[in-house]
């Protein structure tokens, strides 16, 4: 890959980049994880994640702000998702690399 075609994909670059800064936190790639097959309410990644509604709610706030998930009410309830299937795709490669069990 040479400079010109880098360049040409300087949008791809910089939503990498903000993706990649948001999800460095433990608890915001947690929740991308538990939302990386399906539309899970606030209250079932509570669950999944382990922390209390409230943190968990701050972090789903900053990952919206990012453009990472987008969330929609129904009913009583608030239900999240991951917004790009790229950004599911990359947490499956992370981990593929860092949790999956190496054979000797």
């Amino acid at each position: 890959m040479n400079d010109i075609e880098l360049l040409e994909k300087e949008e791809d670059i910089e939503k990498a980049t903000k993706a990649l800064k948001a999800m460095a936190h433990p608890l915001r790639l947690k929740i991308l994880c538990a939302l990386k097959s399906d539309e899970l309410p606030v209250l079932e990644i509570v669950k999944q994640v382990g922390s209390s509604q409230s943190n968990i709610s701050q972090h789903i706030d900053i990952l919206r702000s990012k453009d990472i998930i987008e969330s929609r009410r129904d009913g009583n309830k608030i239900l999240c998702k991951v917004k790009d299937a790229k950004i599911l795709k990359l947490v499956a490669n992370m981990q593929a690399v860092f949790c999956s069990r190496s054979k000797k």
